[in-house]
């Protein structure tokens, strides 16, 4: 098996045969890293924890035994590999992201906010008259003017004017009567 094999057997002319080495330990070192990690890396941290640990093995290949167990040294590299990885990402957080959160609860909260709003500023349209409801539709939905409207429904443009007063008045004492204030 090849997680067993020691040092010594990737040695030859006192040279390391570090090549071998990593086509032997690629997914071994994969393997350990995806597991230790708990997904909280990209493919790109990974490939780089992947090298990084190959690159330390090369560098301190004269420190080690030649009976040490290749499988072990690469996993307490890949641990402190890790660690020093987590760190970094920490030291490297970008208040930036926080904000985009806080600024996207708050746009949350608008949203329900608004939403309450428009579901008084309804309760409040069902309880007045149908012509109330026309005017209102025609001025806000449609976009009509006073004129036209008086028009469309066949009243005067000052009895237009004189409904959606009355219309604005009592959809903000139902606002109000929800808590929100207006000035």
């Amino acid at each position: 098996m090849k997680q067993n094999k020691i040092l010594k057997d990737y040695m030859k002319s006192n040279e390391i045969n570090i090549e071998q080495i990593i086509n032997d330990y690629s997914g071994y070192v994969y393997t350990i890293i995806k597991n230790i990690s708990n997904q909280k890396f990209t493919q790109e941290d990974i490939e780089e924890i992947i090298s990084d640990t190959f690159f330390v093995l090369w560098k301190n290949v004269n420190k080690m035994n030649e009976n040490d167990k290749i499988s072990s040294y690469l996993s307490g590299v890949i641990n402190n590999t890790i660690k020093k990885k987590k760190r970094k990402i920490k030291e490297h957080y970008n208040i930036e992201d926080y904000e985009n959160v806080l600024q996207e609860q708050k746009k949350v909260e608008e949203i329900y906010e608004n939403k309450n709003k428009i579901e008084t500023m309804e309760k409040a349209l069902e309880n007045m008259s149908k012509e109330d409801n026309d005017i209102f539709e025609l001025f806000y939905y449609a976009g009509k003017k006073g004129k036209e409207i008086a028009r469309e429904l066949n009243i005067t443009e000052f009895k237009v004017k004189t409904r959606l007063y009355r219309i604005r008045k009592r959809i903000k004492q139902s606002l109000e009567k929800e808590g929100y204030r207006y000035e």
